[in-house]
C-alpha cells in the first residue's frame, strides 16, 4: 500500500484552491510514507536477513505497486542493498518532513520552500495536531537503529555500514536534544511516572520519549503480569540470569568478590536500585497496596511461591517493570493510563555508547560532545549506581575497550529489559544462544539457583528463516542456510 501511495500521491489534488497548500499536504504525506516504508523494511531485515553460502541477503526489494499481472517470483536483494534502500527512504523523508510537528507563531519560522503562506496555513499541515506521526527527528532515530544493526558482528561483513556511522547518526539525534543536559532523571521509570503520564496532552512526549503510541486507560499489563495473589497471571518470569546482571549499588558486578560486597545469603541487599524497580523478588513489593511478595516454598497456602500453581513463577521472580503500580486488580479493578514507546532517548544514548566505543574507544569523542564512557557514567548515575564511590568500577575499566563493551552491553540489557531488545541483541552480537535459563528456589532461608529450562539453538538460528510457505511458492527465493 505504501508503494501504491507513493506512485499515486503526486497525481492527487490535496487542496484545489491553494497550490502551495496542495504541495505541503503532498510533501508531508509522501515523507511519512517514505519513513514508514524504511521503518517496516528495517523490521523485515532484522527478522529475515541471513546467509546463503557466504552471501548475506535481505528481502526482495519491491518499490513499485504490484498488480495481479506482476511477477511475484523475485530474488532476495543483498543485505547491503536493503540497508542502502532504507537509508535512501529516510533521506527522502527528512527532506520532506519537519523535524517536529509544532504550531508556529510568526512567518519567519516558515521554511523558504513554503514562503508566502500564512502561519495558520502552515499549522494546518505541520502543526502540533499531527504529533506522533513520522517526523524528521523520528527518521534520524530510525537511521541510528538501523546502522547499529548493520555495524554489528552478525551483519558487518555484509554491508558498508560502520560503527562510526552508527555513532554519528545517534550523535545527530542526541545533539538535537541537548545531549546529557536532557537525559531525563525520571527516565528509568518512564512507565510508572504517574503525574507525568496522567498529565500527557494529546501527542505530547515525556522528556524520555522520542516517539510513542497513544495513551490508553486499562489494566491489561497488570492483569497479565501481577503475581497471583494480586489477581494476576504472572506471565513474564524474569530469569536468575537477568537478576545476576544487576550490579551492586557501588557499581561492581556481583562476580567481583573482592570489591562488590555481594552476599549470596542476602542476594538482593545492596544491589543496583533498578533491580527493585524492575523485578519482583522475594520480599519486594508491588501493586497499589505495596504488597510484599513471598516466593519461598515455606508457606503451603502461597500462590506466589515457585511453581505452586500454573500461574505461579517458574523462576522465583515476577516482572515489575512496565507495570503501573497504582493499578488494583482486587477486590475491584481500577484502570490507569499506559502508553508504549517506539523509541526512547535512553536507547539512542546506548546506541551511541556502543558504537562510539567500538569506533573510537571508551573515552574518545571524535568531535562529539561526549564519549561512550561519559554516556554510561551518566546512565548509571541516574540509576543510582556508583554514586557513593565515584563509580570506581567504571573508572577502573575506562581504558579497556573490551571491558567497556561488556559493561555497555550489560547496561543495555538492564535499561531496555522487557522492551523487546534482548533477543535481537544476542543475535546481532553473535553472542552465546544456549545459556541455560536459571531461577531461584528459596526454602528455610537457603537460596539455591536452579535450572529452569535448557535452550537448544543451532548456529544457523542466529538468522531467522524465510517463511516456508513463501519458499514453496517462489523458486527464486532462497532460504537462509540451515533452515
Amino acid at each position: 500500500y505504501i508503494n501504491l501511495f507513493l506512485a499515486e500521491t503526486d497525481k492527487v489534488t490535496w487542496d484545489s484552491k491553494d497550490p502551495v497548500l496542495n504541495t505541503m499536504f503532498n510533501d508531508r504525506q509522501k515523507g511519512e510514507a517514505y519513513a514508514l516504508r524504511a521503518y517496516l523494511m528495517s523490521y523485515m531485515l532484522q527478522a529475515h536477513a541471513g546467509k546463503v553460502g557466504n552471501v548475506l541477503y535481505g528481502f526482495p526489494l519491491v518499490l513499485q505497486p504490484e498488480t495481479p499481472a506482476s511477477d511475484f517470483n523475485q530474488p532476495r536483494a543483498t543485505f547491503d542493498a536493503c540497508i542502502k534502500q532504507i537509508y535512501s527512504d529516510l533521506d527522502k523523508a527528512e527532506q520532506l518532513l519537519p523535524l517536529d510537528y509544532a504550531d508556529i507563531s510568526n512567518t519567519s519560522q516558515i521554511p523558504a520552500k513554503y514562503a508566502g503562506i500564512k502561519v495558520e496555513t502552515y499549522n494546518r499541515v505541520f502543526g502540533k495536531f499531527f504529533n506522533e506521526r513520522m517526523t524528521g527527528r523520528i527518521s534520524k532515530a530510525i537511521r541510528a537503529k538501523v546502522a547499529l544493526m548493520g555495524a554489528s558482528p552478525a551483519y558487518s561483513t555484509g554491508n558498508s555500514t560502520t560503527w562510526a556511522d552508527a555513532a554519528t547518526y545517534a550523535a545527530q539525534v542526541l545533539a538535537l536534544n541537548g545531549w546529557l543536559a536532557n537525559l531525563d532523571p525520571n527516565g528509568v521509570t518512564w512507565y510508572d511516572n504517574k503525574a507525568e503520564i496522567d498529565a500527557l496532552a494529546s501527542g505530547a512526549n515525556p522528556r524520555e520519549i522520542l516517539w510513542r503510541t497513544n495513551v490508553g486507560s486499562n489494566s491489561d499489563l497488570e492483569a497479565a503480569n501481577y503475581p497471583p495473589t494480586l489477581s494476576g497471571q504472572g506471565r513474564i518470569n524474569p530469569t536468575q540470569n537477568l537478576v545476576n546482571s544487576f550490579p551492586m549499588s557501588n557499581g561492581f558486578p556481583i562476580t567481583n568478590t573482592t570489591s562488590s560486597g555481594y552476599n549470596p545469603n542476602a542476594p538482593y541487599t545492596g544491589r543496583d536500585p533498578r533491580l527493585t524497580k524492575f523485578i519482583v523478588f522475594n520480599g519486594n513489593t508491588v501493586g497499589s497496596t505495596n504488597k510484599v511478595i513471598n516466593t519461598t516454598l515455606d508457606v503451603a497456602a502461597n500462590d506466589d511461591a515457585l511453581n505452586r500453581k500454573e500461574v505461579s513463577t517458574r523462576t522465583g521472580y515476577y516482572m515489575k517493570k512496565l507495570l503501573r503500580n497504582d493499578v488494583s486488580r482486587t477486590p475491584t479493578v481500577n484502570n490507569q493510563k499506559h502508553y508504549r514507546p517506539h523509541i526512547r532517548y535512553t536507547e539512542i544514548f546506548l546506541i551511541y555508547a556502543e558504537a562510539a566505543n567500538e569506533a573510537w574507544g571508551p573515552t574518545a569523542t571524535n568531535g562529539n560532545a561526549y564519549s561512550a564512557y561519559d554516556i554510561i557514567k551518566a546512565i548509571r548515575a541516574r540509576a543510582g549506581v556508583g554514586t557513593t564511590n565515584g563509580d570506581a568500577y567504571l573508572e577502573s575499566i575506562k581504558g579497556d575497550k573490551d571491558a567497556m563493551r561488556t559493561l555497555i552491553r550489560n547496561e543495555r540489557r538492564l535499561e531496555l529489559a522487557f522492551e523487546g531488545f534482548r533477543f535481537w541483541d544476542l543475535r546481532r552480537w553473535n553472542a552465546v544462544l544456549n545459556e541455560p535459563v536459571k531461577g531461584m528456589s528459596i526454602s528455610q532461608g537457603v537460596y539455591q539457583e536452579i535450572n529452569v529450562e535448557a535452550r537448544s539453538f543451532q548456529e544457523h538460528m542466529r538468522f531467522g528463516p524465510i517463511p516456508y510457505s513463501e519458499i514453496l511458492k517462489y523458486n527464486s527465493l532462497q532460504q537462509n542456510t540451515g533452515w
